[in-house]
């Protein structure tokens, strides 16, 4: 990727190269990253058509919305996120794409949803973000996302949901990603403090990063839970049927029908 002070030539690819950057610093922690992508498409397509309105909850840069465009080129999403440098590179990075517009929100505010676009929404879909959140937040957003979404719609919360029953199935699992996320590293790919060292060090990207840090320091704590726990959650919540449709050994792909 090329960070210069120096006028740009080509800012479409400046910005193509810092979000090819973001997902490859992503697939570091989660090697099947773009088969729970694939999954939770799968299921948009399947219950809310080809032409979906998605919400994309802490969206980042746009990872989920970048695939559903190619995916659905019917399809059109609503970004939503608070974190000003991923937020950066992804208007930056969709500059010239009409289907997808960016809302900033703090998740943890009672009152996003009033800096969104009017519901209801087909679907809304996260990934390796709602573990960010106290449980309390996050109880009270389930409940926010029912009333966001129409009746039959489908909620999609990919995260870390590792499963308590099974210590050294997911022992046994992080020793061997540590070891491939050791291969890898001396291979030059960026972990999370690099990369947001490297951010950091971007001119066009410091004042963000910045203020980034100052929102949530190096990293946000919240709270892991088990798929069933989330499922539980989003029964009582009002969805209707919750399930699992995707599964690694600590990781899962949750679905509820609204």
């Amino acid at each position: 990727m090329t960070r210069t002070t120096e006028p740009m030539t080509d800012e479409r690819q400046y910005w193509a190269d810092w979000q090819r950057s973001w997902d490859r610093q992503q697939e570091w922690y989660l090697p099947d990253r773009e088969e729970r992508f694939r999954v939770m498409l799968d299921m948009v397509e399947a219950v809310a058509g080809t032409e979906p309105r998605v919400l994309d909850l802490a969206c980042g840069t746009g990872s989920i919305s970048e695939r559903l465009l190619r995916r659905l080129p019917a399809a059109v999403s609503v970004g939503v996120d608070q974190d000003p440098a991923l937020l950066a590179i992804g208007r930056g990075h969709f500059a010239r794409e009409p289907r997808i517009t960016f809302a900033v929100a703090d998740l943890k505010d009672p009152d996003w949803t009033a800096h969104l676009p009017a519901g209801p929404y087909d679907a809304v879909v996260t990934a390796t973000a709602l573990h960010w959140l106290p449980t309390t937040d996050l109880l009270r957003l389930y409940g926010d996302l029912a009333g966001l979404l129409r009746p039959g719609g489908v909620f999609l919360n990919a995260d870390h949901m590792p499963e308590p029953g099974t210590p050294l199935l997911n022992a046994a699992d992080q020793r061997h990603q540590q070891a491939r996320q050791q291969r890898e590293l001396a291979e030059g790919v960026l972990d999370w403090p690099s990369w947001w060292s490297a951010a950091a060090a971007d001119p066009l990207l410091a004042d963000q990063v910045a203020a980034r840090t100052a929102l949530y320091g190096d990293h946000a704590d919240g709270d892991i839970h088990p798929a069933g726990w989330h499922a539980d959650r989003l029964r009582e919540a009002g969805f209707t049927e919750v399930g699992t449709v995707w599964r690694s050994v600590q990781d899962a792909l949750v679905a509820a029908i609204r």
